[in-house]
């Protein structure tokens, strides 16, 4: 598994970074939009499509949606809001289940709400890479998911005791959340402070960091619970020793509509 793991990242990670720093406009749109036609295609299996037929069907749909949406170019208000106001809701399932269960059951709406996982992270990266230092905005976003993956897997493993929510993800521990938020909250202020930033901008920024970092949680636990009522491990086999597309994305499909929103709102100001 390890061997895999490493074989499969050797691969990849030049391929992604490449992609980011070298692509521009179509061809950045669409060398997302490919990794997000195949999160979709695993999506579809999540929320209880059961031929490939109708998976394939699932993720070409979505491959149009993202097609026509770069087209119109719509106000990034009109997809950042939506999705925020999605994620609140996923919130709420989260922390009821598994009462309420019967709203993640049914093919179709599982495919709906697949639709508002998918397609705003899309836009995000689409709307950040276009922003002056664009490149940097999207390193930003990956950093903080990272860095909050690091120090929950750190403050989990070595002071976890409390279940965070164990009948959606039993690994995941409250102390695990909090290192999390711990280590981003350092992380950007340390990194504001060397920027020069003033201090309203500073506790601004933190304020930004800590509900992007909150949210991605909730894009990874959304992920478990759909793959909960799927009885699956793994959103797929597509990267050996690492599961799928959406194991790897799940946390950044949250995290990206929310940062993208924040810079919407508050980022012409800051710095």
């Amino acid at each position: 598994m390890l061997k895999q793991r490493i074989i499969t990242a050797v691969i990849l990670a030049p391929l992604a970074i490449a992609g980011f720093v070298f692509l521009h406009g179509p061809l950045f749109a669409l060398f997302v939009g490919a990794i997000v036609t195949l999160a979709a295609w695993e999506w579809a299996r999540l929320g209880g499509e059961t031929t490939q037929k109708g998976r394939i069907i699932y993720a070409a749909a979505v491959a149009l949606l993202m097609a026509g949406l770069y087209r119109d170019g719509w106000p990034a208000q009109y997809i950042f809001i939506p999705a925020l106001l999605w994620w609140i809701f996923a919130t709420v399932l989260i922390i009821r289940y598994p009462n309420g269960r019967g709203v993640w059951a049914g093919s179709m709406i599982c495919q709906l709400f697949g639709l508002l996982v998918l397609l705003p992270a899309w836009y995000g990266l689409i709307w950040l890479r276009e922003q002056p230092s664009g490149l940097l905005l999207i390193l930003a976003v990956l950093l903080l998911v990272w860095i909050a993956d690091i120090g929950a897997y750190f403050a989990g493993k070595n002071f976890g005791r409390n279940k965070l929510l164990p009948k959606v993800s039993p690994g995941k521990t409250r102390e695990g959340l909090f290192g999390g938020v711990f280590f981003t909250q350092v992380a950007t202020l340390g990194t504001l402070l060397y920027l020069g930033w003033p201090l309203p901008d500073v506790l601004l920024g933190l304020v930004g960091a800590l509900l992007v970092v909150l949210f991605s949680v909730v894009g990874d636990l959304t992920e478990s619970v759909f793959k909960r009522e799927q009885g699956m491990k793994d959103s797929s086999n597509l990267l050996p020793g690492h599961g799928g597309v959406m194991d790897r994305i799940d946390s950044l499909t949250a995290a990206i509509p929310v940062f993208a929103l924040f810079w919407l709102l508050v980022g012409s100001r800051l710095g």
